[in-house]
């Protein structure tokens, strides 16, 4: 099964997002293609087009895995990932909100555990 491509329309919801969350710019989503199993008795992946972005240590990615299908996730390491929780979005901005305030969060939790010297 192919996937759309990601539109003009949904990169610039992400972009604008991105954009809000850090005000001062200079970040730029990237477009790359994800490997994903769809479903969980899927043996096989499935390509995906995605959006890709780094801030502070912290890599983001959103996944298209349909026609108004998205998937999101944030992670530091291969052992440290993070999901919203919700398998999958019908709307794209929810998508990305979530994401951003659930990182957000979690970055806040992290700097009160494990502050800088």
């Amino acid at each position: 099964m192919a996937i759309p491509d990601l539109t003009a329309l949904e990169k610039s919801i992400i972009q604008q997002s991105i954009n809000e969350r850090w005000r001062k710019g200079g970040i730029v989503a990237e477009e790359v293609e994800v490997e994903l199993r769809l479903f969980k008795g899927d043996r096989e992946v499935t390509a995906c087009p995605a959006l890709y972005w780094e801030h502070d240590g912290c890599t983001f990615l959103v996944a298209k895995t349909g026609e108004n299908r998205y998937r999101s996730q944030f992670f530091y390491s291969a052992k440290e990932q993070f999901s919203t929780g919700i398998e999958e979005y019908t709307d794209l901005g929810d998508c990305v909100l979530f994401l951003l305030r659930l990182q957000a969060d979690h970055e806040s939790e992290r700097k009160k555990n494990f502050p800088t010297a």
